[in-house]
């Protein structure tokens, strides 16, 4: 079986602007461009699991064009991006139209090296080969190449929170039956809720559920009260190694949760003038995150900051 025939992210990505899940207004745009057969380069900023490149494709599909997709956090190294690029965008389309190229997690790539390289790029293949860029801190991506794109920004305003949840849930509901999983909704909907709007995060998260063949209750079991006082019971003794153990044994658990369950009950363990110094160690840990190479380091890290300055009740 191939890798996309198994992960039901890939195996579900819509192939069309009308079935990805996005607001209107962002839905719009990107149906004009596919309508008018012409998207311009575009750099699309937002956080995992949105929709980023989702979109990109499905424009492009619509379109049937030539397209490449790279991942700037893997293949981001000027020889490789030079090989891939010119290989591709030195060539005439089979379809005789432009080609584009994705350029997954742009804003991996070096700012002083590749990023310029990649500006000289956009502009020697401007005519045959049009360029994606997604990338989820648009502030990492040099001001040269924000003005040689159109940047949006995917974010969720007011009453398109609910609206895209309410998406997403029926989107999953019709996956979980297409798959064959016995599914119960409210559970579903809370799951949906929780990750809004990391809709590959709650799609990966039922399919690893799903291996029992149901969707129930028993998959929202979160970070405990307990499970936590153990933890930080660990820190406050100066238990590293515990505390290490504990983190591997629980490394299904979401560690942005972990911060938030540690920022919610500091008070519960740590004296009050420690906890400003704490907060401010969290909010750090939880913005490297999204992009650690490895997240259980990093959550080591801070936990690690926390059993050092924490002065404990």
């Amino acid at each position: 079986m191939h890798r996309e025939e198994f992960l039901w992210t890939e195996k579900h990505r819509p192939r069309r602007v009308a079935d990805c899940v996005l607001p209107p207004r962002l839905k719009d745009t990107f149906q004009q461009f596919v309508d008018q057969k012409n998207v311009p380069n575009l750099i699309l900023s937002g956080g995992p699991g949105v929709g980023k490149t989702t979109i990109a494709r499905a424009m492009l599909e619509e379109l049937n064009a030539d397209y490449i997709v790279i991942n700037g956090s893997m293949n981001g190294n000027i020889d490789t991006l030079r090989n891939e690029i010119m290989q591709f965008a030195s060539t005439v389309s089979f379809t005789g139209g432009r080609k584009y190229v994705i350029l997954d997690e742009a804003d991996y790539l070096n700012a002083n090296s590749t990023q310029p390289a990649l500006r000289n790029f956009m502009e020697e293949f401007s005519k045959n080969c049009g360029f994606v860029l997604t990338c989820n801190f648009k502030n990492r991506i040099i001001e040269p190449l924000h003005s040689r794109c159109s940047v949006i920004e995917f974010k969720l305003e007011g009453s398109e929170r609910a609206d895209m949840a309410a998406q997403f849930f029926k989107r999953v509901c019709g996956i979980l039956k297409q798959e064959q999983v016995e599914f119960d909704k409210q559970t579903v909907a809370e799951l949906v809720s929780k990750h809004i709007p990391d809709w590959r995060r709650t799609l990966n998260e039922l399919q690893r559920y799903s291996a029992t063949g149901k969707i129930d209750a028993g998959i929202l079991k979160n970070l405990g009260e307990e499970s936590v006082k153990t933890l930080l019971g660990f820190l406050k003794n100066k238990k590293w190694d515990a505390a290490r153990k504990w983190v591997g044994e629980n490394s299904d658990q979401d560690d942005i949760t972990l911060m938030r369950k540690i920022y919610d009950t500091a008070h519960l363990y740590l004296k009050p003038n420690s906890i400003p110094a704490i907060v401010m160690h969290i909010a750090k840990y939880q913005y490297q995150a999204s992009f650690a190479a490895d997240r259980e380091i990093n959550l080591m890290a801070l936990l690690t900051e926390i059993m050092v300055d924490g002065e404990w009740i």
